[in-house]
């Protein structure tokens, strides 16, 4: 069930994520209406509208898409089926002709059919379907129909039934959830301060997005963020759930990392400042908390409870001060800046004084939990004798891989492979795993991987904190996943799969070595490259050539000294010692050596111009690969000087491309 919850809570987070598009043309609408209210002004408002109109479809959308096993179109569809059903069938004017009576006479519940809620649970049994039935097989007269194309026909058949519950269920349930709402709007300040506790309580579950449906979107008639962005209710009062964030999010948290920093051992001072300021920097600007908080939320859990606390506070006294302000996405400064605008804000700009004395409460607050409790907050732990810095689990990677994939690896061989890890998935920030048993991982291996932090649920459901950029690292743990890849393959020393490295004293001291283009063709800067490991030169410097014809020669003078057994990429060594690699089409590997017919083998002699190897570039490009030529000097540490003699973009094999003096 918690499984369930967590993934719920991500896939919320698909329609949360289409706001900020809206508040962005509200924004902007309401900017330019305090110069000229116009038609510029009224018609990027309107788009912004349009979007928030349908925020009930979004999330039954968003959530069939989320829930469903692989995350398949179909799904989606059959959310978008199952929502149309019982919103047309159970509006006020279906229902009145139902009932044959008058549209007036309709239980104003049925007027309020199309919300959150509803798309919600549309989404979930639209999910649930396509799980159950995607893979369905009818007989023959029927087959056209089957898998896929037949879980929207079962949405629609399953909520019609639903659709009939509803006619005698939702009235009574919808005035449940009003009188909820009701309650908590009664509580006024403490109301907001409560919610704001239990927001952070729970964002370690991923449940906070579940309790923030109720706050913040129509489920229980308060609608803090849609009433905010269309200028409805109370002024003073419409924002209340939303205001108390900015003086935590862009003050409090961001103090609070100071805090952290300065109890920091001195060793570890470094290391710990640019975790804060990373999280800190995140936190000011776009409101993602995450990065900061799971940097403490386990290692210091007291001190977790007491920002809880500080985020209650914080809310329930700008509620009572009535100041609000408003967001699409999250309470940092980039929402903030466009909410001043809204003609609803109220006393927007006294958030800012409110957050300055919140940064000197978490900072005192912070400072003292962490003395007087000896709270290991990050940094003030010792480092282990043997701790370098490195991950106590190398890894081996080659020469396509990027910082993401190698950061998989070394979190894929310390979750114990595929024999451990049974399902991956993330949010916004973070890694949703299930394992087998989460007793059997390396914790220190995935903190030194790179990761912010790590939370273990329970049994089977971990959470490892990345950061922004977690899609790129769960893809590429997807992959390892999904093809099943053996540790024995990953452990080991770490590596790249080019030429074997020089010793320093086979480097012969400056010596001028030319290289040359390997084809008739194109030249390319390397940064131009459509790879980041070779346009960031992660593996060296070089450059590429997009040839015309599948003729390629050796770039320099010197020793073949690796042809890859799948062929796309041979390396040599210079005279004087440099290592060059060259690497023909970008993900060419996978092709396992078929367009390539090379002519040289390891150990032998070639000058510049010599025939290495014949391509068939139609072949690669005809399985959607790119063909540029890529020549990389793979120990750069040896060079003193590259000078770039290209005169022009259209070289030959005879075209000197650079010069490159050793040390």
């Amino acid at each position: 069930m918690k499984t369930y919850f967590q993934r719920l809570g991500r896939s919320l987070q698909l329609p949360v994520a289409v706001l900020p598009a809206a508040a962005l043309l509200v924004g902007v609408g309401f900017w330019w209406a305090s110069a000229d209210n116009g038609f510029i002004a009224r018609f990027l408002q309107a788009g912004g509208n349009a979007i928030l109109n349908q925020l009930p479809l979004l999330f039954a959308v968003g959530t069939a898409l989320g829930m469903a096993k692989d995350k398949d179109g179909s799904a989606a569809l059959a959310g978008l089926v199952a929502f149309e059903v019982p919103t047309n069938v159970l509006k006020s004017s279906s229902v009145a002709t139902l009932l044959g009576t008058k549209v007036a006479s309709v239980d104003p519940a049925f007027g309020a059919i199309s919300n959150v809620f509803i798309g919600i649970m549309s989404g979930l049994i639209a999910a649930a379907l396509y799980n159950r039935f995607h893979e369905t097989k009818l007989p023959m007269a029927l087959s056209f129909f089957s898998g896929k194309r037949l879980v929207p026909i079962l949405a629609a058949l399953v909520m019609l039934i639903i659709s009939a519950v509803l006619l005698v269920v939702w009235p009574p349930l919808y005035n449940a959830l009003v009188l909820f709402g009701k309650f908590v709007v009664g509580l006024g300040p403490l109301g907001a301060g409560i919610y704001g506790f239990f927001n952070r309580l729970l964002i370690p579950t991923g449940l906070h997005q579940a309790l923030n449906s109720v706050f913040l979107f129509n489920v229980a008639g308060i609608n803090d963020i849609g009433k905010f962005l269309a200028h409805e209710g109370p002024k003073g009062v419409t924002g209340m759930y939303q205001a108390g964030f900015f003086p935590v999010m862009m003050f409090g948290l961001p103090a609070g990392a100071y805090a952290i920093y300065r109890n920091a051992r001195p060793e570890r001072k470094q290391e710990v400042g640019s975790l804060m300021l990373a999280g800190a920097f995140a936190s000011f600007f776009t409101g993602v908390t995450e990065p900061l908080e799971f940097s403490f939320m386990f290692v210091a859990w007291p001190l977790y409870v007491i920002h809880a606390f500080f985020m209650g506070l914080s809310m329930a006294f700008a509620a009572f001060m009535h100041w609000t302000a408003g967001f699409s996405f999250s309470a940092g400064l980039i929402d903030y800046v466009l909410s001043l605008k809204n003609p609803i804000a109220n006393h927007p700009l006294m958030l800012i004084p409110q957050g300055l004395v919140m940064a000197a409460i978490y900072y005192f607050g912070f400072n003292f939990a962490i003395q007087k409790f000896n709270l290991m907050t990050p940094g003030r732990e010792p480092l282990a004798e043997n701790d370098d810095g490195t991950a106590s689990t190398s890894i081996k990677t080659n020469e396509k891989d990027d910082k993401y994939t190698v950061q998989a690896k070394k979190i894929y061989v310390a979750l114990g492979g595929a024999e451990n890890l049974t399902a991956v998935d993330n949010c916004t920030t973070r890694l949703r795993l299930q394992l087998k048993d989460t007793d059997k991982i390396d914790e220190i291996a995935i903190k030194k991987s790179g990761a912010v932090g790590l939370n273990k649920l329970d049994k089977i459901n971990l959470h490892i904190i990345i950061g922004t950029e977690v899609q790129f690292v769960a893809d590429a743990l997807s992959k390892l996943f999904n093809e099943k890849t053996p540790l024995s393959e990953l452990e080991g020393s770490l590596t790249t799969n080019t030429a074997s490295k020089a010793t320093d004293t086979s480097i012969k001291s400056a010596v001028l070595n030319e290289f040359y283009s390997v084809a008739d063709g194109k030249y390319m800067n390397i940064e131009d490259v459509n790879d980041q490991t070779f346009s960031q030169k992660m593996l060296g410097d070089g450059f590429a050539i997009e040839p015309t014809t599948g003729t390629i020669t050796s770039p320099v003078d010197g020793t073949v000294t690796t042809v890859f057994p799948t062929k796309h990429a041979i390396g040599f060594t210079t005279d004087s010692g440099l290592e060059v690699l060259l690497h023909m089409g970008i993900d060419t590997v996978e092709l396992k050596g078929k367009p390539f017919d090379v002519k040289v083998s390891d150990g032998e002699r070639v000058k510049h111009g010599d025939l290495v190897a014949q391509v068939d570039l139609q072949a690669i490009k005809a399985v959607g690969k790119q063909t540029p030529m890529m020549v990389i000097i793979t120990n750069m540490d040896a060079v003193s000087l590259l000078k770039f003699k290209v005169m022009n973009n259209q070289v030959s094999s005879t075209t000197r491309i650079l010069e490159a003096t050793t040390k």
